[in-house]
């Protein structure tokens, strides 16, 4: 529960989830500022879902990260498209059912990215708010990338608006500038090849990682969970990490 969680992280850090009693009760929240930020923390999600947690899962539309020579013509609305397409298979093969999975249509700036806007704060909320959500899981606000800096700056303003407990999971990824490793996901080849796999659905960003850093989008994404679990001593081959938050009115 989340009161578990709470009074562990007071006596450690960092807490290994698979080790905390969470109520299958507790519906679970994913904001994801770009198609594929779900998939990042994948083998954590699978976690939960199997625990019998609720996922709900709120993905911004964008067609940002589509190369011009993947699609024809390469246009806005073919890569928006792509990329809903991409993120609809993924969750296919996860096993989330169609109807958790929300495509948000947020204001966005020239480079297609979410804008901090009150307009989008107020769409987030509608989407939010309604779902009660024990925990939200979403990129860290310490981040280079602007999408994933914004979403966690509108998050915060709508959960001060809440009259409910919310913990946030901020997860690391390959633009997490830093943060503090609260809580861990331990896995290992078995789930590696799983996760490889949801990761590859993405064939557009895969594509992108093959051609401007020479590997794919799950050799990236996995190569930072190898060396955050070593980072963390621990004897599984990968990690998911998380910084927590316990957001008003918690406690």
């Amino acid at each position: 529960m989340t009161s578990e969680l709470l009074r562990r992280l007071q006596t450690q850090r960092p807490v290994s989830l698979q080790s905390v009693p969470f109520a299958p009760s507790l519906n679970v929240l994913v904001l994801a500022p770009h198609p594929d930020d779900f998939d990042a923390i994948g083998v954590t999600l699978r976690f939960f879902q199997r625990n019998g947690n609720a996922l709900a899962v709120g993905v911004a539309r964008t067609g940002s990260g589509v190369e011009d020579s993947y699609c024809s013509p390469p246009t806005l609305a073919v890569k928006e498209a792509i990329r809903e397409k991409e993120q609809r298979a993924s969750c296919g093969f996860f096993g989330l059912p169609e109807s958790a999975l929300t495509f948000l249509n947020l204001a966005r700036d020239e480079r297609d990215q979410p804008m901090d806007c009150p307009e989008n704060v107020e769409r987030l909320s509608q989407f939010i708010l309604p779902k009660r959500p024990a925990f939200v899981f979403l990129p860290h606000g310490n981040d280079t990338n602007s999408g994933h800096r914004r979403m966690y700056a509108m998050f915060k303003q709508v959960v001060a608006r809440a009259d409910f407990p919310v913990t946030a999971l901020l997860n690391r990824d390959p633009k997490t500038i830093a943060m503090r490793a609260d809580v861990f996901m331990p896995f290992g080849e078995e789930e590696g090849r799983w996760k490889a796999t949801l990761l590859r659905f993405h064939g557009s960003q895969h594509q992108r990682n093959l051609n401007t850093r020479g590997h794919g989008f799950d050799e990236r994404i996995l190569s930072m969970n190898r060396q955050t679990a070593r980072n963390l001593a621990i004897r599984a081959e990968y990690a998911e990490s998380f910084e927590v938050e316990f957001c008003a009115p918690f406690g």
